[in-house]
């Protein structure tokens, strides 16, 4: 029994010695974490932090888009106070929405309000109706809200937090100008307070295997407009491309107004379609007229009034273009206020030429180049 009481007694010195060992080593390692937690701080720095907000900015202008920017605002405060101060901004607008951002104004900015008095109160009562159902989502198709056109804002509302825009250029949707399948049309136009210039380059075709045949209206080349020109349509169509042309460029002008005014840190402004037929500019010079100009709205819409103008149309049934391209029923058409136009001299119509010469890039500069050298015929067109 003696025997079996000091057994039991060196067991139970055994297991309090391994306990004891246990939680000494759990005590150490519970010290060894706190000495982790409780660690110098110099050894676990965040470097990103230690890089001059001079380069965080370069390397938010390179970004530009505004869309990641307006992220980038929610990620720190360091970043929520350096993403306005960026110089260059990006803006690609999905849907056109007016400057007061009223979701009864959101249908389209070029076309013009509704005549018709009665068609204008039911419009009027719609959106009243749906207006409190735009933030409802619609879940089988990603969380997209069921009425996206009432749940867009206006360029100057997304800008309206970045005070210390230099450059900054706009994304539209779609071209405006409507064509028919297979015709070629690109514009550019510069703004001051209102239009200073004006170059459109336009085809019924565009070929990418040069071919002799079917050219419109199958006449050879002497230098002049052929007069099948005047009478199949083709003039016809070539000032619609020109008025047409001219409306966008209006309604993209009016759409920046409010922009303008809000940043008088702008030195440039591009506006561009997704489709890349029309461009607008307007460069120190431009804006400094249109802050100083009050601005001619149009009577009949959203847009601002063209001037009384003078067009200088060139044409070539066929022209062919670098990289393997041709051009069908090729037409230049310059337009330059008439009052402008009847003071200016030899230095301005350098301008001018300069201006159409550097308004395109690849082939379609070397068409306009080309176009330069044909006969020129001259236009009037009133202001509307």
């Amino acid at each position: 029994m003696t025997f079996e009481l000091n057994r039991r007694k060196s067991i139970g010195g055994s297991l309090f010695a391994s306990v004891q060992r246990e939680c000494l080593i759990a005590q150490q390692g519970n010290m060894q974490s706190k000495s982790r937690i409780h660690a110098d701080p110099s050894l676990y720095q965040d470097h990103f932090d230690q890089i001059p907000d001079s380069l965080v900015l370069l390397i938010f202008n390179k970004v530009a888009d505004i869309r990641s920017l307006g992220r980038c605002l929610a990620v720190s405060k360091r970043f929520n106070i350096l993403a306005p101060q960026v110089h260059d901004v990006y803006v690609r607008i999905g849907r056109v929405v007016p400057v007061d951002g009223d979701a009864e104004e959101a249908l389209t900015l070029s076309s013009p309000k509704p005549r018709n008095l009665l068609a204008h109160l039911l419009k009027l009562m719609l959106f009243a109706i749906l207006k409190p159902f735009q933030h409802l989502q619609n879940f089988s198709a990603g969380h997209k809200p069921l009425l996206p056109h009432l749940s867009h804002h206006s360029p100057a509302q997304v800008l309206k937090k970045f005070t210390h825009v230099r450059n900054l250029r706009i994304e539209l949707p779609a071209g405006d100008v409507g064509t028919e399948d297979g015709v070629f049309l690109k514009w550019r136009a510069e703004f001051g307070s209102t239009l200073q210039n004006c170059v459109i380059l336009g085809g019924t075709k565009m070929d990418r295997r040069p071919s002799s045949a079917n050219l419109e209206g199958s006449v050879e080349d002497t230098g002049s407009i052929p007069e099948p020109f005047y009478t199949n349509g083709g003039l016809k169509l070539r000032v619609v491309w020109t008025i047409s042309s001219l409306i966008a460029a209006s309604t993209w002008h009016y759409l920046v107004r409010q922009i303008i005014r809000d940043h008088p840190t702008l030195r440039s402004v591009v506006l561009t379609d997704a489709d890349g037929q029309g461009t607008l500019t307007m460069g120190a010079d431009q804006l400094k007229e249109f802050r100083e100009k009050p601005l001619a709205a149009s009577a009949s819409s959203n847009r601002t009034q063209v001037p009384a103008s003078n067009m200088k149309l060139r044409y070539t049934p066929y022209l062919e273009l670098p990289e393997g391209m041709a051009l069908q029923g090729a037409t230049l058409v310059a337009i330059k206020p008439a009052e402008e136009g009847t003071s200016s001299g030899n230095c301005s119509r350098k301008d001018a030429e300069a201006f159409v010469c550097g308004a395109f890039d690849g082939p379609f500069q070397a068409a306009a180049k080309a176009l330069l050298k044909r006969r020129t015929y001259l236009l009037e067109m009133n202001g509307f």
